[in-house]
C-alpha cells in the first residue's frame, strides 16, 4: 500500500480521464467523487471503479464530451438530460439549480435521464443539507433483484438517500441501498478474491453462495425481504418512469465496457424547511437526535463515515501501489 495525499489522486483521476478526451470539467467531477467516497470509507464506490469508467469511455458507452442539458417544465420541476455521460456533472448541475429554484418557491425536485453510476448518494443530499436544505434522492441501477417471488432480477439495487442540516453539527445523512448489501461492496470482494457472507445474494441457478463472482453473475437479495422489493419498485417508478429513464431490466452494466450507455434515472427532491417560522426544524430535529442518542448503545447513520473524515483531517489515502501505477500511466506521467 502507498500512502498519498488525496488531492494528488483526484488529480491523477481528471488527468487520466482527460487523457481518454472526457471534458475537463466532468472529469473532474468524476475524480472528486471518487476520492471522496475512498474518504469516507465507501470503497465500492471510490477508486474500485475507475478501470470499468475508464473501459466504458474507451468503448464509447461513456459519453466523452457529454455535457448535461438542463430544461425547466414548471417552476417547481428542472428536467436534466445527462447525455449518456458521467452522472457526477449532471447531478452536481441539479443540486445548483434546485438550491437557487429552493431560495424562490420553498421546493423543487430535479429529474435526470440517460445517467450512469451515481456512486454514493448520501453525498450528493449532504450538499443540500450543506445549503440549509433538506434532500431526498432516489437512483436506479441495473438489474440485481428479483421481484418478491420472483427468480429473475428485474430490480436494481436502488439506492435511497436523505439528508437533513443539524445545529453545529454535520447533517444527518443516511444512505442505503435496498439489497440486503450495496453491489458495489460485492464487486471489490470480486476484484480482491475474497467471499461474502451467504445471505447476501443468490448464484445465476437461485442458491445462495459465499463467491462474490458467482454473486455478480446471479442476484441480490432484497434488504427486508417482500419490503425491501416493494421500495425497489417505488424507486423504478421514480427515478426511471417519472424521469423517463431506462427500467433497470432495460439499463446495462456499469461495470462491463461492451453495450449502450446504462441510460438510468435519478430523482432529487429539495426542501427548505426554514420556510414555516413557526416550526424550528433544526431545533426540533436536535430533540429528536438528543432522544436517540441517550440511550446507550444507538447510533446516528454516518457516524463511522464522519469518524473517518475526523481520523484523516490531512486527507490522505492508502492505495495499492498498483493502483497507483494505473493512475500514473492513465495520466501519462510515468
Amino acid at each position: 500500500m502507498v500512502k498519498i495525499s488525496a488531492d494528488r489522486v483526484e488529480q491523477l483521476i481528471a488527468q487520466a480521464l482527460e487523457a481518454q478526451g472526457v471534458g475537463a470539467t466532468s472529469a473532474q467531477s468524476v475524480a472528486q467523487a471518487l476520492v471522496a467516497a475512498e474518504i469516507d470509507g465507501q470503497g465500492g464506490h471510490g477508486l474500485a471503479r475507475f478501470d470499468a469508467y475508464s473501459a466504458q469511455v474507451a468503448s464509447g458507452k461513456v459519453n466523452a464530451k457529454a455535457e448535461p442539458a438542463l430544461h425547466t417544465l414548471a417552476p417547481g420541476f428542472l428536467s436534466v438530460d445527462a447525455q449518456s455521460g458521467f452522472a457526477f456533472p449532471a447531478i452536481e448541475a441539479a443540486i445548483k439549480d434546485l438550491i437557487e429554484r429552493c431560495s424562490v418557491q420553498g421546493i423543487a425536485v430535479a429529474a435526470i435521464k440517460n445517467s450512469h453510476h451515481a456512486g454514493q448518494l448520501g453525498a450528493h443530499v449532504e450538499a443540500l443539507a450543506n445549503a440549509g436544505l433538506v434532500g431526498i434522492m432516489l437512483s436506479n441501477t441495473p438489474k440485481a433483484m428479483p421481484p418478491w417471488g420472483g427468480s429473475e432480477p428485474i430490480f436494481g439495487t436502488n439506492p435511497i438517500a436523505f439528508a437533513a442540516p443539524r445545529v453545529g453539527q454535520p447533517p444527518l445523512v443516511i444512505d442505503l441501498s435496498l439489497s440486503k448489501i450495496a453491489r458495489g461492496k460485492i464487486m471489490r470482494a470480486a476484484q480482491q478474491g475474497a467471499s461474502i457472507p451467504l445471505g447476501w445474494a443468490l448464484n445465476s441457478a437461485g442458491q445462495p453462495t459465499d463467491n462474490a463472482k458467482e454473486a455478480l453473475a446471479g442476484s441480490m437479495l432484497p434488504a427486508g425481504d417482500a419490503k425491501g422489493a416493494a421500495l425497489a419498485l417505488m424507486v423504478e417508478v421514480l427515478a426511471a418512469t417519472l424521469t423517463g429513464a431506462n427500467y433497470s431490466f432495460e439499463a446495462s452494466s456499469f461495470f462491463e465496457a461492451q453495450g449502450q450507455s446504462p441510460g438510468v434515472g435519478h430523482l432529487i427532491i429539495a426542501i427548505d424547511p426554514s420556510l414555516d417560522s413557526q416550526n424550528s426544524f433544526q431545533n426540533r430535529l436536535e430533540v429528536l437526535m438528543t432522544a436517540i442518542e441517550r440511550q446507550p448503545g444507538t447510533r446516528i447513520p454516518g457516524a463511522s463515515r464522519l469518524a473517518r473524515r475526523r481520523s484523516n483531517p490531512d486527507k490522505t489515502l492508502d492505495i495499492e501501489e498498483e493502483v497507483l501505477n494505473r493512475l500514473n500511466r492513465g495520466a501519462n506521467t510515468d
